[in-house]
């Protein structure tokens, strides 16, 4: 199966070996900036790794907001604009905008979690499957907004994938991810990436923790991205999530 679609008003990637009922499905969120394609290469990738996760279905949303009027390459997405001038503040150190950081909601957060949202409801009616028998996640951007659906929903996914990612919402995040107890969460971040701060990264994994969800954590050498030692923990990760 190889096909687009709308769920939940988002344009959608779709990928399964095959067309039977799928046993789970793994939606990756892009990150700001990237083409809606961005993740799809992953796929290929994941399978190679593990070919058990054929009877898995991956889904790749491209962001709702379109980046190309203010200069961005053709193609490039967004879940919500980003204040630059407070990640450079982030970015050389700056506590106070760590803090501040760490404790807001940007504009733009909110449409994008409901259009995710939406996307669930729509994928669990077309596939037949339940909420927790999907794993939500996505890199950098498409973390946080995948880490804010998961902790907003009724029922707990199966587990969550957070890819260069950070803390936002903190005491939202924290009251609600008491309810999140023993979810299966894998986290990977760069000890040197210059856009998300390593040690708010750290911060995330000890509200994970702390909350008693249960990280499998994987950091680097190296800054924003995907090295290949993470695809294949992620790919382990996503097996045994998944039950293969």
């Amino acid at each position: 199966m190889r096909l687009m679609t709308e769920l939940g008003g988002l344009s959608c990637r779709v990928l399964q070996e095959g067309e039977e009922k799928p046993k789970a499905c793994v939606v990756l969120c892009h990150g700001f900036g990237a083409p809606g394609d961005d993740l799809v290469a992953l796929y290929p990738e994941l399978l190679e790794l593990e070919p058990r996760l054929s009877g898995v279905r991956f889904v790749f949303p491209e962001a709702p907001l379109s980046l190309s009027a203010f200069g961005y390459p053709p193609g490039s997405r967004a879940w919500w604009p980003i204040d630059w001038e407070q990640i450079q503040r982030l970015s050389a150190g700056d506590p106070a905008a760590l803090r501040e950081f760490r404790r807001q909601e940007p504009p733009g957060m909110a449409q994008a979690r409901q259009s995710v949202l939406k996307l669930v409801n729509e994928l669990t009616a077309q596939s037949g499957l339940s909420v927790g028998q999907l794993v939500l996640g996505g890199f950098s951007q498409g973390a946080m907004v995948t880490n804010d659906v998961t902790f907003r929903l009724e029922e707990a996914p199966r587990a969550l994938v957070t890819l260069s990612g950070t803390l936002l919402l903190e005491d939202l995040w924290r009251k609600k991810a008491a309810a999140r107890a023993g979810l299966r969460v894998f986290q990977s971040h760069g000890r040197q990436d210059p856009i998300l701060r390593y040690d708010a990264a750290l911060l995330l994994k000890a509200l994970y923790e702390e909350s008693g969800l249960k990280v499998d954590w994987h950091d680097f050498q190296g800054g924003h991205g995907i090295p290949l030692d993470v695809l294949e923990a992620l790919a382990r990760f996503l097996l045994d999530a998944v039950g293969g």
